[in-house]
């Protein structure tokens, strides 16, 4: 369900196979600018030439023929719990500093992941913005007959789990407070700074 919007957030932690949909997909919708999300990499970070989801995916992009100047790589913090929603608040901040309102954006996600990811975005942007999602097609079972494979079966159960739980149990943070970044106070001296960082960026494309 994307809205026509010209930027378009990758999911980063998504494996090889969904992300080379993102070139294809980028040219074939128009996108203009191209956000990767996702936080540290805990193993074989040094090997992979890079410390975070969001950084790796954005050097998959580029190699995959996306130009450096139109993917912005967002890493997101530390976190055992509720990944996606600090993903999406890192992500409106940095929109709240470079694009105009009215907001539009789409969502890439995998798969059944895809309803979930766009809850998170809409109550991490509190309604101040359109957002679509996309999901790209899993490598590891077809959408049609999930429950034919046991990582289908796995994945659509335990997706539909947790978007349960996001309904009945996850209320989000007052935004811009520190419940946002978990209270650590040195998580929130790099939050203010990354996002007068955003601020002092020049506008994006999509702003021009």
């Amino acid at each position: 369900a994307p809205v026509g919007a010209e930027l378009l957030v990758v999911e980063g932690w998504m494996g090889p196979d969904e992300l080379r949909e993102v070139g294809p997909l980028v040219r074939a919708a128009g996108y203009r600018q191209v956000l990767t999300t996702g936080g540290p990499i805990h193993a074989w970070s040094e090997r992979l030439g890079a410390s975070t989801y969001a950084e790796l995916a954005r050097q998959y992009l580029i190699k995959q023929g996306l130009e450096a100047a139109q993917v912005t790589a967002l890493p997101t913090p530390d976190s055992a719990q509720d990944r996606t929603y600090l993903s999406a608040v890192i992500v409106r901040e940095w929109v709240r500093a470079q694009v105009p309102p009215p907001f539009a954006i789409d969502v890439l996600s995998p798969g059944v992941h895809g309803r979930r990811t766009r809850r998170m975005y809409e109550l991490a942007f509190g309604g101040s913005g359109q957002i679509g999602i996309r999901s790209a097609a899993p490598s590891e079972y077809e959408l049609e007959s999930w429950w034919q494979t046991s990582a289908g079966a796995k994945t659509v159960v335990t997706e539909s789990v947790a978007w349960l739980w996001s309904v009945l149990f996850f209320h989000p943070p007052a935004p811009g407070s520190p419940d946002e970044i978990w209270g650590d106070p040195e998580a929130i001296r790099r939050w203010r700074a990354r996002v007068e960082r955003f601020r002092a960026e020049p506008p994006s494309e999509i702003a021009q």
